[in-house]
């Protein structure tokens, strides 16, 4: 039950019958007119500002305009209890308490499905995210948008999309001939004792790299390892496979699952960059030409040259993009380029990439390439995932993957538990950068938002088992009449507010609206619970030892959003803490 969605209709249908009596003009689209959440300030349920948006057409003042609709508003149903303007023109809504009675039964009622956007068309997403090269652990770095990903998929599996979570991986190009080099000399280190070039820059000095050659030499022991050309193709299958075991390990302690992992070099090897150039020149997307020096590279090192191009600047790019290196082999862009064919041709709705701060430059040049293949200017959706700063100890934790000092996903969760990585990564707006305090998310206070939430979910648990009841019980409503104080009605006015942000969170691919949400209703509990140390009436288990039915379905109605908020961001509701 979207209360905003609902009072918005009836609003709307109200303006309509008044333009067909020819006592209202109307503009062609009434999609400017909103029934929001008022401001703290207001002794109210719901705002609309239908009137400043008919305020022009109508050559009316908007509070002259509100005074001509207010009476309108009134006779939609009876549960409305007041009506009131403010300036410049908003018109804000009262309710009765029996409204906010109805509307918890409604929600118990209908518990599974309170939140879901049913009306809106339910589309087919493929969600990318993670896809970190193949050659070695998870870190920190990679954290923040796996969850991103993760949590994504999850809201938009909640309002009912169809979702495919996919991985794609890296696994071709000079990156991976290094990275199998760096296991060859771990498993000469190993086998024939010999020093491992720590002065090569090129190479992976991780020490997680010696397991990987532990792992392949228990594994294989036919295989003769003294001559690297002779078994680099079969090394670097090892290689990988030894890599993907410990990125799917680090994703599932997470509690991340993908459906798909592609592999780059099988797009690459069977012909899907060469078909997608072939498809781009047909409809006249590629061509050989030159482009200039890079930005901030020196003009006069620059060698301009003729190559392959794809036609990026047709869709808004600052210029073309090179699909061609000068020894002839493809370029990533050219690789990703194929990828992103194959991802259209599976016929989803909707591609979302989920890239890192480093990569937010390439969204115009993937975007365009899917516009061109698809024909569709909104077809991709590219979110970037800030960096996360590690604080530890009040000092900055600084990391660096080449060196091999780093923190691991592993690490933090050891640290930390994987349900404070899952829910402080996602606190704050992923384009934005994060503070994550190995210290604070520990602490058992408010400044600790999952403790906060968490510890809502275990009061009211606490209360159920005090009552001999199980909180996941269906709970009795017949021939219970309902009356609720303000303090309790401001709380279910925040529960109101739930549905508004899972639409947002899902429409605008904002999963950071949930834990905030979260903690600003268990803020809201808390501070109930608090009023009955000074006022025995407020508290929920009275002198007698019991605790009210009416009290329960309260509780009930609470504990149901906070454990639907939980399970989307992918963490515990504890029942004790």
């Amino acid at each position: 039950m979207n209360i905003f969605e609902l009072y918005l209709n009836k609003i709307k249908s109200i303006i309509v019958d008044l333009n067909k009596k020819n006592q209202l003009v109307v503009p062609e689209t009434l999609n400017s007119i909103n029934a929001e959440i008022p401001p703290s300030k207001f002794d109210c349920d719901i705002s609309t500002n239908v009137a400043m948006v008919l305020s022009k057409v109508n050559k009316i003042s908007p509070i002259q305009l509100a005074e001509k609709i207010v009476d309108e508003i009134k006779n939609i149903d009876e549960q409305i209890d007041t009506i009131s303007i403010a300036k410049p023109g908003f018109i804000n809504i009262k309710f009765k308490p029996s409204f906010w009675s109805n509307f918890t039964k409604e929600i118990i009622n209908n518990d599974k499905k309170f939140g879901i956007n049913e009306k809106e068309k339910k589309n087919n997403y493929l969600v990318e995210f993670v896809s970190a090269n193949p050659t070695g652990p998870l870190h920190v770095g990679h954290c923040r948008g796996a969850i991103l990903g993760d949590v994504i998929s999850n809201v938009l599996t909640f309002n009912k999309h169809k979702v495919t979570k996919e991985y794609y991986v890296n696994d071709y190009g000079n990156q991976i001939i290094n990275f199998t080099k760096s296991v060859y000399f771990r498993i000469k280190e190993l086998k024939f004792d010999e020093k491992f070039p720590q002065d090569n820059s090129d190479l992976y000095p991780g020490d997680y790299l010696i397991d990987f050659a532990k792992n392949i030499l228990s594994d294989n022991p036919d295989i003769n390892f003294d001559n690297y050309d002779k078994i680099s193709d079969k090394l670097t299958t090892l290689s990988i496979e030894q890599a993907l075991f410990l990125i799917k390990r680090n994703l599932k302690s997470l509690g991340i699952n993908h459906d798909n992992f592609i592999s780059e070099k099988s797009i690459a090897l069977n012909n899907e960059v060469e078909n997608v150039i072939k498809f781009l020149e047909k409809k006249k997307f590629v061509y050989k030409g030159k482009i200039k020096a890079p930005e901030g590279e020196n003009d006069k090192n620059w060698v301009e040259r003729e190559q392959l191009l794809f036609k990026s600047t047709d869709f808004g790019d600052d210029k073309d993009r090179a699909l061609q290196k000068s020894d002839g082999a493809w370029t990533y862009f050219a690789c990703d380029v194929a990828y992103h064919k194959n991802k259209v041709d599976r016929q989803f709705d909707y591609l979302i990439n989920i890239l890192g701060a480093d990569h937010a430059g390439y969204i115009k040049r993937i975007s365009s390439s899917v516009e061109a293949l698809s024909g569709k200017k909104d077809k991709l959706i590219c979110k970037i995932s800030q960096l996360v700063k590690l604080i530890k100890d009040n000092k900055p934790f600084k990391m660096s993957k080449r060196k091999g000092d780093y923190i691991t996903v592993d690490d933090l969760i050891n640290e930390v538990g994987k349900d404070a990585t899952r829910f402080i990564m996602l606190n704050r707006s992923s384009d934005v950068e994060l503070d994550f305090d190995f210290d604070a998310v520990k602490e058992k206070s408010k400044d600790n938002p999952l403790y906060y939430v968490q510890y809502c979910y275990a009061r009211i648990s606490s209360v159920y088992r005090h009552a001999g009841k199980n909180l996941n019980s269906k709970i009795e409503l017949d021939n219970i009449n309902l009356v609720y104080s303000s303090d309790e009605i401001r709380i279910l006015k925040k529960i109101s507010e739930w549905p508004k942000c899972i639409d947002t969170a899902s429409s605008n691919l904002e999963p950071h609206r949930i834990p905030v949400y979260l903690y600003e209703l268990a803020s809201e509990f808390h501070s109930y619970w608090n009023l009955g140390k000074e006022n025995p009436e407020k508290r929920f288990i009275n002198d007698q030892k019991k605790i009210s039915q009416e009290k329960l379905i309260f509780l009930k109605a609470i504990s149901n959003v906070i454990k639907m908020g939980m399970d989307i961001i992918g963490v515990e509701s504890p029942e004790k803490m």
